[in-house]
């Protein structure tokens, strides 16, 4: 790529709301590891935001622990006395158990310590989401109301067999109410979708490995795979676009482009794919029951430069029913369980997809150039961030009960097993296992962020 292509305001701006969101994640799940283990009094001898290997940005000692910043930003860790972590104190453990340290407490109290981070990154979901409920609404379109379909914007789907204008029924035999659950579910697909076509319903069988295929080929696009299919209605027209000073007014639904026409957006965006800022066009347009027509030229690239109206606009026309309904307190926190529990359903699917090769789900798996470019680079969208950690938060809980040395499940398994047989593993043990699960998790870091720059999973 090009470096001077980059827009490197959008790249600054996901980057800040990355970096805010994982040092939130990390901070509170390395609080619930410290809180717990100073519950059960045992010593805690550092806490940090970001590894430290060598040196710190800043740190400060107080009382028996220090705190601090690293400079590595892979995470965070709390040293908690007598315990086999990260940091690979081998010294201590040498020396004769002390009643402070992590390795003197009852396994039941162990287990409570190396569950604490992945239980407040459950209760930070929860949380998150019934305040998201609180403060902007629950925003849904219904798939029954939509008067026109769906428009489908990747060939990929057009080669399955889906139209624009069909009507989504079910996906593997689950009925989909809402607009927004029709792309995750699709996602996941195992068998079939069942669709509406001029009024008769058909089935349509899906590949095993739509979800690589869908990662493979749309890995630079940032278009939305599909959309409600819509008319065109201008809401506002941009003040500097060619189009407005030649007559384009709001209310105005474009019918015709040069001689194409026009009754939808797919249409329109198929219309001026290829055409040029500056290039000229002769756009028809309804307005108040006559035609209008008049030669004027492109705002940018495939752009004519106007706005769309607002879901509420299209709901009052009929195109589709729109609703936006804000929660009060206590009937948040019960919407907001609900919304953290099928967001976990929804990334397992994911997960089992990404363990099954021939899905092609593992071209997928990403670093920090992925986990940054869902976020916002046009404006800081608060709404749009805290969606993004809060499911950041779920995955962080997930992925760290995996039952891998190294992560807290890795740790929870050992103490699991200890308190069923009424044997402790040698520390010797969970030193190579710490090892072991730390080259692990290192070489899939690796392949997550070398597969985001250099596409390795190709």
């Amino acid at each position: 790529m090009n470096l001077l292509t980059i827009d490197w305001s959008s790249v600054g701006l996901k980057a800040a709301q990355l970096i805010l969101s994982l040092s939130i994640l990390v901070i509170l799940h390395e609080f619930g590891h410290y809180i717990t283990a100073k519950w059960f009094k045992c010593r805690v001898e550092k806490f940090y935001l970001f590894f430290d290997p060598w040196f710190s940005l800043v740190k400060k000692k107080k009382g028996e622990t220090e705190y601090g910043i690293g400079w590595l930003p892979l995470g965070g860790y709390v040293k908690i006395a007598g315990m086999v972590d990260e940091s690979m104190d081998k010294e201590q453990l040498k020396q004769p158990a002390q009643p402070w340290e992590f390795r003197s407490k009852p396994a039941w109290q162990r287990l409570i310590i190396m569950l604490g981070g992945i239980i407040v990154n459950v209760l930070l979901a929860f949380c998150i989401y019934s305040m998201i409920l609180m403060v902007w609404g629950e925003k849904n379109i219904k798939t029954d109301s939509l008067k026109y379909g769906i428009a489908f914007n990747d060939p990929i789907f057009k080669d399955l067999g889906f139209q624009n204008g069909d009507k989504i029924i079910s996906i593997d035999d689950k009925p989909v109410t809402e607009f927004t659950d029709i792309l995750k579910k699709l996602i996941v697909v195992n068998d079939h979708v069942v669709i509406q076509r001029n009024g008769q319903q058909m089935q349509l069988k899906m590949p095993v490995d739509l979800i690589g295929t869908l990662i493979e080929k749309r890995k630079k696009s940032e278009d939305p795979i599909i959309t409600p299919r819509i008319p065109v209605i201008v809401d506002e027209v941009s003040p500097d676009a060619p189009a407005c000073k030649s007559g384009l007014q709001s209310n105005d639904q474009i019918v015709m482009i040069d001689s194409t026409k026009i009754e939808f957006r797919d249409e329109l965006d198929k219309a001026l794919e290829y055409k040029k800022k500056g290039e000229g066009i002769t756009i028809s347009v309804k307005r108040n029951d006559s035609i209008v027509r008049f030669t004027t030229s492109m705002y940018q690239d495939s752009k004519i430069g106007f706005m769309a109206p607002s879901h509420e606009k299209y709901d009052s026309l009929g195109v589709y029913k729109y609703s936006e309904k804000k929660y009060g307190f206590f009937a948040a926190i019960p919407a907001g369980i609900n919304k953290a529990i099928d967001e976990l359903g929804f990334y397992i699917d994911q997960f089992k997809k990404i363990l099954s090769p021939k899905t092609g789900a593992y071209k997928g798996v990403g670093g920090f150039k992925s986990m940054g470019s869902v976020f916002s680079g046009n404006e800081w969208d608060w709404e749009h961030f805290w969606t993004i950690t809060a499911f950041f938060s779920i995955v962080l809980a997930f992925m760290n009960l995996l039952p891998i040395p190294a992560l807290d499940g890795g740790h929870v398994l050992f103490t699991l097993v200890e308190m069923i047989t009424g044997k402790k593993p040698s520390e010797k043990f969970l030193e190579y296992a710490q090892i072991a699960g730390m080259i692990l998790l290192l070489s899939l870091m690796l392949y997550a962020n070398g597969n985001d720059w250099f596409g390795w999973g190709k």
